[in-house]
């Protein structure tokens, strides 16, 4: 037995100078001594792994929170690495009958004494105390808010000190709170005040305890992000650098305000908003952008930082790593930047917002973060201190509860045709000829980021394919971009150029179509229906109204607008007059007896809902627009009193076809038809220009050399109309 026990720490190069921070050698390993007298004979334990402050917080877990007998067995120790790291050799492989537990485990003792009278002089090391420092000047950290932080990151950097503490098993949030207050000898109640979700710990991302479910102690402690703990351990720089694989400084946009014309109203109100906002520090400011994706709503956001002389931080969506972050842990990442910058004049830009608030999979039973965490993410928009730009591809499937509590709500759609021209005009300098330039600009489904990414990928083989070859490989690329977002590629032919032998003179109508096309050219608005069985010239005509009028033509067909999510045909009739007025083109929608059923017919809600719209939007439109169909039976009568007037499309007449016939002939350079010919001719009653058209489109395969023969195509494509009439009956 020992009548005294005196202990000293020999702290190798500065260790009980706190202020220093180097723990141990410069190399960062640690030699500490214990020397401890008992009688006169001195033992010099040695210990060189564990750094001091971890040293001695591995004895609180081995003595006060007792996890002694998880290292002293009855005849040897458990983990030979931690009794060697805690000085404790003499008792290491004894022979079967030297091991004494009760020695060990009062050797133990002694050194948790020593340690707890120099527990003041111990510190973590300085290059994390200097971070923290920062940190804690930044966002306002506490001394204990400080001191868990420290131990959170020590805990997942060393080993020793995480394998002991899992012999604690698993804990609840309450026990969480018990066991870091008896590690850092800190009262319960503080710690859980600063581990609470209304602490600045929580608030900023640094440390937040999982709350559902039990877990071991350093899962509990979750740090921002998967490199956090290395990072702010050996990186010794700005705080902000902390966050890099979280959040990251935005690069430079490469679009000008002019490409955004298209959107310059909202942006006259956005624009001065966000600039008063970052001026005086307003809370609570939450901008949704929306669109297809490529439509340039990245580069919106970094074009508005821009002209606002605004850093832009984006929440990643990938670590450092190259691996996909999820929502939870990306709604972090943004709490955590709202902490971190409020001092800057910064915006926040959160990209890909379905990771959070879409609910696309309700239906199989599982919801978003958003939904999960609702009261919790309406407080966070409510009180973001840094003014925050949401983006996302689609606004369906986002909880309207969300959508009402931003600032504003902005569609950044795909450009109109002016828009896109330019844009592939600036892309595609000495990349493909003008023609091919303007027959792009013609897809109104072509987003900025397609055409961009296309050109630089062709660019950059230029001169290795030639010139003609690249503005053919330019134009696959973007076809097939285009089928792979479900649109329709280009066509190598414009299927609405009107044929050199067209003449409104050639349609047998019930009005004067040629005056009509004057009246509208004088007030540029109206509402048309065309009917009539098809083949007739409805749509050739309204191409060549259009061409008349000077607009763009805007064609939509049932197959454009109709949607399988409810609501969506609404959505898509709504956007398709809105682009038109923004364009100032001529709308057409053809098949519009799929949108326009008597209502009193309707079986199911949205077949009158689709009827409304229809409605609503034919009224609302200050333009030209006509609307085609083949069948009139059974349209609404309240959409029919809508039309201002209503064109009755029919088969042409004698004299009509005659007309045309010679006019074909010309064309395809045959000779004129005899008498015979015409009177053949004059006996078919049902026959449309779209016959001709027809035949037309034959002769390029099947050569024609006569105008018997184009009659005699005429009178097949006839028969074929007559056989399907007695087949089905539709006329």
């Amino acid at each position: 037995m020992t009548d005294r026990c005196s202990v000293c720490l020999t702290m190798g190069t500065g260790l009980r100078n706190r202020q220093s921070g180097q723990i141990g050698a410069q190399d960062g390993s640690v030699n500490s001594e214990v020397l401890m007298s008992q009688g006169k004979s001195v033992v010099r334990i040695v210990s060189p792994v564990l750094l001091p402050i971890v040293h001695l917080w591995i004895l609180r877990l081995l003595i006060p929170l007792g996890l002694h007998p998880h290292l002293i067995m009855k005849h040897d120790f458990l983990n030979d690495a931690l009794a060697q790291a805690l000085g404790l050799q003499k008792w290491m492989h004894p022979g079967p009958d030297d091991f004494n537990a009760d020695a060990a485990r009062g050797t133990l003792r002694q050194h948790h004494r020593a340690f707890e009278a120099n527990a003041d002089t111990l510190a973590v090391p300085e290059r994390l105390a200097d971070n923290v420092r920062r940190l804690k000047s930044l966002l306002g950290l506490s001394d204990i808010d400080c001191r868990i932080l420290e131990f959170a990151v020590m805990i997942h950097n060393e080993r020793l000190l995480d394998d002991l503490a899992d012999h604690l098993g698993k804990l609840s949030s309450i026990k969480v709170a018990h066991v870091l207050s008896v590690i850092l000898a800190i009262p319960e109640r503080h710690v859980r005040a600063a581990l609470s979700t209304r602490g600045t710990l929580a608030r900023s991302g640094l440390v937040t305890i999982g709350r559902h479910g039990a877990a071991l102690l350093r899962t509990k402690l979750d740090l921002l992000s998967e490199q956090f703990a290395d990072m702010i351990a050996s990186t010794d720089a700005d705080p902000v650098s902390l966050l890099r694989d979280t959040v990251s400084l935005a690069d430079p946009p490469h679009l000008g305000m002019a490409d955004y014309a298209h959107i310059g109203e909202s942006l006259e109100v956005l624009l001065p908003y966000l600039n008063k906002s970052v001026d005086t520090s307003r809370v609570g400011v939450n901008i949704f952008l929306h669109g297809e994706p490529g439509t340039g709503k990245s580069q919106l956001a970094k074009l508005l930082a821009s002209e606002l002389a605004c850093e832009l931080f984006e929440v990643a969506s990938e670590d450092i790593d190259g691996d996909a972050v999820n929502g939870a842990k990306r709604l972090r990442a943004f709490r955590a930047a709202q902490s971190f910058f409020p001092q800057r004049r910064a915006l926040i830009l959160f990209d890909e917002v379905e990771d959070v608030f879409d609910d696309g999979d309700s239906v199989f039973g599982r919801k978003s973060i958003a939904q999960t965490r609702k009261a919790w993410l309406n407080r966070m928009l409510e009180e973001n201190a840094v003014p925050t730009l949401w983006l996302a591809n689609s606004i369906r499937g986002i909880d309207p509860a969300f959508i009402r509590r931003f600032d504003m709500v902005i569609e950044v759609p795909v450009p109109p045709r002016t828009q896109r021209k330019r844009i592939l005009a600036a892309a595609c300098t000495n990349l493909v000829p003008a023609r091919i330039i303007h027959r792009i600009a013609e897809v109104e489904t072509l987003a900025p980021a397609v055409v961009t990414r296309a050109a630089a990928v062709v660019r950059s083989i230029q001169e290795e394919l030639g010139d003609r070859a690249s503005a053919a490989a330019f134009q696959l690329l973007i076809d097939n971009t285009l089928k792979a977002q479900g649109h329709q590629p280009m066509r190598p032919h414009d299927p609405h150029q009107l044929r050199e032998v067209y003449d409104p003179a050639f349609i047998h109508a019930d009005v004067d179509l040629a005056a009509v096309g004057e009246g509208l050219l004088q007030c540029k608005a109206g509402r048309l229906c065309l009917f009539g069985p098809p083949g007739t010239g409805k749509s050739a005509y309204v191409r060549w109204l259009a061409d008349q009028l000077g607009m763009p033509l805007f064609v939509k067909r049932a197959s454009d607008l109709m949607s399988m999510w409810v609501g969506g045909s609404e959505m898509n009739i709504a956007t398709a007059f809105r682009d038109a007025e923004k364009e100032g083109a001529l709308l057409l929608i053809d098949e519009v007896d799929s949108f326009l059923q008597d209502r009193r017919q309707a079986q199911r809600s949205w077949e009158v809902t689709l009827v409304n719209e229809m409605l609503t939007q034919m009224e609302s439109f200050p333009g030209v627009f006509i609307a085609s169909t083949n069948l009139m039976e059974g349209l609404d009568q309240a959409a029919l009193r809508r039309f201002d007037l209503k064109v009755n499309f029919d088969y042409l007449k004698p004299v009509q076809a005659a007309e045309l016939l010679n006019r074909y002939c010309l064309a395809l350079r045959l000779v004129e038809p005899s008498v015979e010919d015409l009177k053949r001719l004059s006996r078919l009653c049902a026959l449309t220009p779209g016959d001709f058209a027809a035949v037309s489109r034959q002769h390029r395969f099947r050569p024609m050399d006569s105008a018997a023969a184009l009659v005699s195509a005429l009178e097949a494509e006839c028969a074929l109309k007559q056989g399907t009439k007695r087949a089905i009956g539709f006329y």
